[in-house]
């Protein structure tokens, strides 16, 4: 397979670039600098708040482009390309619907930082791996100042089972995604991952056969849609695997490295 007129490689982040320990390898920071080399461009796209995506990625978050709060926040280094925010009436609107629900967690995604109300210690231990700013409320109507980019829910066993059949009913006014085995994300109808990854093609002139992307889950979806050479983890939710042209190893076993070999090579060959 020909890779080498890719100029651009999109990777989601939890089941595809991180490890089941939320690491990147070691690998893929000197992949990149070798992408770096032949000028393609590296974008980061996750359901995870902005910051945390940027601490897994330190070394070159200012280098690279960050997709955040599935699609809701494009930043390239310090720089705000997009953003997309639900607004206070659906806000409101949403919660009564996911707070009647029992075994639920609710975050309210903000700009500025995550807000909960449950001061659970199990839960809060999970929620600092993917939101690293976040405050906890002793009740919504507390709520600071802030833009909302989505509410997402979690659950300890399955977001499928538990979660989506409470929120499906409003499906018709905002963008619902099972993100994760125990997430469900709730946005504005228009901020996908795809939206944000065409911004970023129109922005820099790369078309859909210039783009690589790696997905694992459903909220990876759109973004698959915007590129020829779409890859599916091994790991891979089955609606990804039928919706990506291709497969790569699991994120224990490198995937998303193994596949960027090939398009350096390819480049170097070229």
């Amino acid at each position: 397979m020909d890779l080498s007129n890719v100029k651009m490689v999109v990777t989601d982040m939890d089941g595809t670039l991180l490890n089941a320990k939320s690491e990147v390898s070691r690998q893929f920071f000197d992949l990149y600098e070798q992408l770096k080399s032949h000028n393609v461009k590296f974008v980061a796209a996750s359901g995870r708040q902005y910051s945390s995506i940027k601490d897994k990625l330190n070394s070159i978050s200012e280098e690279i482009t960050i997709v955040a709060e599935n699609g809701g926040y494009i930043k390239q280094g310090e720089t705000e390309l997009d953003s997309v925010y639900l607004s206070d009436e659906n806000v409101q609107l949403l919660l009564p619907a996911v707070q009647e629900a029992k075994g639920l967690y609710t975050v309210l995604c903000g700009k500025k930082a995550a807000y909960i109300e449950q001061n659970d210690t199990k839960f809060i231990n999970i929620l600092k791996e993917y939101y690293t700013q976040f405050t906890v409320l002793e009740n919504f109507s507390q709520l600071p100042i802030d833009e909302i980019f989505k509410v997402a829910i979690y659950h300890f066993k399955s977001s499928e089972k538990f979660i989506y059949p409470v929120v499906k009913h409003l499906d018709n006014q905002f963008q619902i995604k099972i993100s994760g085995q125990n997430w469900v994300d709730i946005s504005n109808p228009i901020a996908n991952k795809g939206r944000a990854i065409k911004i970023l093609q129109d922005k820099y002139g790369i078309s859909k056969n210039e783009t690589m992307v790696f997905g694992d889950y459903n909220n990876d979806l759109e973004m698959i849609d915007q590129a020829f050479f779409s890859y599916a983890m091994s790991n891979a939710h089955d609606n990804v695997k039928k919706a990506a042209r291709f497969q790569t190893k699991s994120n224990n076993e490198l995937g998303v490295e193994i596949i960027l070999q090939d398009l350096i090579s390819s480049k170097t060959v070229k």
